[in-house]
């Protein structure tokens, strides 16, 4: 397994990334421009260690050998040095990416797994410029990166089948749950699945059949429930294939087709509600509100994580 990895970002994502890396006590070299960035970084790995801890997923003797595995810097040299996996998670700017690899490439060795946590860019375009596409790879963690298992894996036809076996050993050494994609498509699967509810979800709204809240309640309490446990596909099989078959059949040609996001989504961008980032958008949020909500959401996550690590052991 590699010795030494890199993270370069130290955002909401790049310091879930490092936690994760850590926590498998394996050692990370966190990169930032920012000091205040770093500080901050290690300040929120540090709370969500402790919520870990709070619900007894780790111990809480383990809390500084994870943080002592994490080293921040402001030097990109250093960061990269002697490191043998380089994960990028910068903003989402094919130039500033672009420019950004032609650095690396200067200081690793050119066995060095260069991955991407992009959601957006194909893989194909980030490695226009670079001089060695074969070692890229794209490593998509969903946020929060510490708590959510998936994490989708997307190559081209220039991988290296060596790259995408090391990379898919490695996401599993890190307690993360790999699924490689066969080929470049827009959006991966996670935000096209994503993407195709939410514009059905809209559509329903628009239609005035049932609130954006009811939308909420509706995926918590019904098909979030069940896919937790058993995945749409197991679903189609406990239901009856017959009896799925006969469902899409007579629902898919009334099915939203709209070819843009919903006048419901456009409209708030253009009033400025963008969600929790400024305290409104579906909903209206106060700060406090909103610290609430993700400390919810991340204990419900760790409770899932607590049944499906139960259920692992039932199993082996």
């Amino acid at each position: 397994m590699f010795k030494q990895i890199s993270v370069i970002g130290a955002g909401i994502m790049g310091s879930g990334i490092a936690q994760v890396i850590a926590s498998a006590n394996m050692r990370v070299s966190l990169f930032d421009i920012n000091e205040v960035n770093l500080s901050k970084a290690m300040d929120t790995i540090e709370n969500d260690l402790n919520k870990l801890v709070e619900q007894s997923y780790i111990d809480a003797n383990r809390v500084d050998d994870i943080l002592n595995n994490i080293t921040c810097t402001v030097d990109l040299t250093e960061c990269l040095q002697g490191s043998d996996f380089v994960f990028e998670v910068v903003p989402e700017k094919l130039s500033l990416k672009q420019e950004l690899y032609e650095k690396i490439e200067r200081v690793v060795s050119e066995q060095t797994i260069i991955a991407s946590n992009t959601s957006a860019i194909p893989l194909s375009e980030l490695t226009e410029k670079v001089s060695h596409p074969s070692r890229y790879i794209i490593v998509h963690f969903m946020n929060p990166a510490p708590l959510v298992p998936l994490v989708e894996v997307i190559t081209t036809k220039q991988t290296d089948e060596k790259v995408i076996d090391q990379t898919m050993a490695f996401v599993r050494a890190i307690e993360k749950s790999p699924v490689r994609l066969k080929k470049e498509i827009p959006g991966a699967v996670v935000n096209r699945l994503q993407a195709a509810i939410l514009r059905e979800a809209f559509h329903l709204v628009e239609e005035d059949v049932v609130t954006l809240k009811d939308i909420d309640e509706v995926m918590r309490e019904g098909p979030g429930f069940r896919w937790g446990s058993i995945g749409p596909m197991q679903m189609v099989d406990l239901g009856g294939i017959d009896t799925w078959g006969a469902i899409m059949n007579h629902l898919s040609p009334e099915l939203n087709r709209s070819t843009k996001a919903s006048p419901l989504i456009n409209d708030l961008v253009d009033e400025g509600k963008l969600g929790v980032k400024v305290g409104e958008g579906i909903y209206d949020y106060t700060s406090e509100e909103i610290e609430r909500m993700i400390e919810a959401r991340d204990y419900d996550f760790i409770e899932q994580l607590k049944q499906k690590r139960e259920r692992k052991k039932m199993t082996t």
